[in-house]
């Protein structure tokens, strides 16, 4: 009897054994997954790479013959040319030395050289055509974020398109759709490229124009750099990445625009996140209606009027407010940290709403 029990033990042992062992039936670790048909197979983020492979995103960030551009604006409106019934834009990424205050100068990657790249603003239905070249020493994409186009223009490397080569050009084409606050960004190694500074504002208009009007429309594009040691390097939530400067439109405060406003003026705000940090903005003075999210209006009845809105990485919000009260009021966001300049306050993401008679 005892040695039935004692085999008893013994098999039941065996069996737990077995059941807990990395065979086929077990869940893979990354290490398991191999080619063979009947296992699963680990599938690579398109334009990914491994650790090995992505070390080069924690070097500095470089270019040759790098323009300096220290008063520029950046997401000013870029021109475009007619042919036919296609508004046409041309767009070159390109290496430029950005200032992000009078005294810190960032090696960035832009869009026609500016942090952003140049507002392209369109009307709804209108036939557009961007001649991209490449001048980067990398690949990269143009993805247009939000905007409905045919999947062959949605710039995702090695699977809509093949990446856009050093010294290549490529035609994107596409009516605008539907009207809205949208942006275009590098689709190609984001984590470094769009860090680096490949973003841009990208406005659909209205065919019918909805009243009423603001008297006043911004539009704020909010990121983050990494500068130290007189290098530039890729942003990023990961220790020792952590970004020191955050910025509103390529430039972090004092640098940052002041928004000028005529008292009685209904103002429109379009703030967009195109870094890897949360951003809640607090407006002082007066509150807010939030009147479209990710480009889509909000209607009259659902529209939360509020003085703080958390804008969370690709999320753009239109805020509208009527300046009722002459005075210099802050928009700033309230992780306080985000408004510092490498540590120090005040800086990052501060800008001023100078509301006169």
């Amino acid at each position: 009897m005892k040695s039935l029990l004692k085999i008893g033990i013994l098999s039941a042992f065996v069996f737990l054994l077995a059941a807990c062992s990395p065979g086929k039936g077990a869940l893979a670790s990354p290490t398991m997954l191999a080619g063979s048909s009947s296992e699963l197979v680990a599938t690579a983020t398109p334009g990914s790479m491994n650790s090995v492979e992505g070390s080069h995103m924690m070097e500095p960030i470089n270019g040759e013959n790098l323009e300096t551009v220290p008063d520029a604006k950046g997401g000013q409106l870029l021109a475009s040319e007619i042919d036919g019934d296609t508004k046409v834009f041309e767009l070159t990424a390109k290496a430029v030395k950005w200032s992000i205050l009078q005294d810190v100068v960032a090696t960035a990657w832009t869009y026609n050289g500016t942090v952003p790249g140049p507002m392209i603003r369109v009307t709804e239905g209108d036939k557009v055509r961007i001649v991209f070249k490449n001048e980067l020493p990398q690949p990269t994409t143009i993805h247009w974020h939000g905007i409905a186009v045919p999947n062959a223009m949605d710039g995702i490397p090695d699977v809509t398109q093949k990446p856009v080569q050093p010294g290549e050009t490529f035609i994107y084409e596409f009516v605008a759709s539907p009207a809205g606050t949208f942006m275009y960004h590098s689709h190609y190694e984001g984590d470094l490229q769009v860090s680096a500074g490949l973003y841009a504002p990208f406005i659909i208009d209205p065919k019918e124009p909805v009243a009423p009007q603001p008297d006043v429309d911004v539009n704020l594009m909010v990121s983050e750099m990494l500068v130290k040691g007189g290098q530039t390097y890729a942003a990023m939530p990961m220790a020792g990445m952590e970004p020191n400067y955050f910025t509103i439109n390529g430039k972090a405060f004092p640098e940052t625009e002041t928004i000028q406003v005529k008292k009685g003026q209904l103002v429109r705000i379009r703030i967009a996140a195109i870094g890897q940090l949360v951003h809640p903005f607090h407006l002082h003075g007066v509150p807010f209606k939030i009147v479209a999210t990710d480009g889509h209006p909000v209607p009259e009845a659902a529209q939360l009027t509020k003085d703080t809105v958390l804008v969370s990485p690709g999320e753009r919000y239109d805020i509208e407010f009527v300046a009722t009260e002459v005075g210099q009021w802050m928009l700033h966001c309230h992780i306080l940290h985000h408004t510092t300049n490498d540590n120090v306050e005040p800086g990052g993401l501060i800008l001023m709403i100078n509301v006169t008679d």
